[in-house]
């Protein structure tokens, strides 16, 4: 019950990475919002853990400020809040992209960390404590060719948690990330291009440990980063990446 009493949103609970940190924080003791756009799957996890949701487009300034209303609502406190909900996009070469989809992968990955933020940070100011967690990836450290602006966005969230650490550890305020390798999720064939055995084949080679991360792996390593066990550690950006970036 490393999390007991605490409260906890999770952006993209309703599914891959962000299911597998709800159950592992309501399981050991955190009362959990789940925010997600996909009310369905949302509502799902929600069922099976006993966790609040909401459906959050985190790209959206009104959606995020309700997002926080909602856990103060619930809770009457917030002690950390985690920054999952993520987007890709298929590979290609980088001068490819469509200018619609680069605005999407800049809303979802990058400019929802800084909403929630606005929304947030000066609540846990207020409260001198809270723990903000933040999905980078193994993209952002060693970046495969043709995701170039999948890529340059998790760079940005590792840079983004590391200046947020420095400036929020006076307030008691603890920011970390986490850098999974392709994962068993649903973004898994986005990454690939397809889902096919040759792909995975491909992939994996370049996985020392020989198999994807899954949720349950982003799962407990969130909740220790997030624990009180983690008390002395902020601005990292863990790898969960079975070695790929050895």
């Amino acid at each position: 019950m490393r999390l007991q009493g605490k409260a906890a949103i999770v952006t993209g609970g309703g599914s891959g990475f962000g299911e597998g940190i709800v159950r592992k924080f309501v399981a050991e003791g955190a009362k959990v919002l789940i925010a997600d756009r996909d009310e369905a799957a949302a509502k799902r996890v929600a069922q099976a853990t006993g966790a609040q949701w909401l459906r959050v487009d985190v790209s959206r300034a009104a959606d995020v400020k309700a997002m926080a209303d909602a856990a103060f609502a619930h809770f009457g406190a917030l002690d950390v809040l985690v920054n999952n909900a993520g987007i890709g996009h298929l590979p290609q070469p980088l001068e490819g992209l469509p200018e619609d989809d680069f605005d999407r992968i800049v809303a979802v990955n990058m400019k929802a960390i800084y909403l929630a933020a606005v929304e947030i940070v000066p609540r846990m100011k207020a409260a001198g404590r809270g723990v903000i967690l933040n999905m980078a990836s193994t993209a952002g450290v060693s970046p495969r060719p043709r995701l170039t602006w999948y890529n340059a966005s998790k760079g940005w969230v590792i840079t983004a948690t590391r200046s947020m650490a420095a400036e929020l550890a006076p307030f008691g305020i603890r920011v970390v990330a986490l850098n999974p390798v392709a994962g068993e999720t649903p973004l898994l064939a986005t990454f690939m291009g397809e889902d096919t055995p040759a792909m995975r084949a491909k992939f994996l080679a370049t996985i020392p440990i020989g198999r994807f991360s899954t949720p349950e792996d982003l799962g407990n390593a969130a909740c220790f980063l997030c624990s009180d066990e983690a008390s002395m550690i902020t601005g990292v950006a863990m790898e969960v990446d079975g070695g790929r970036c050895i």
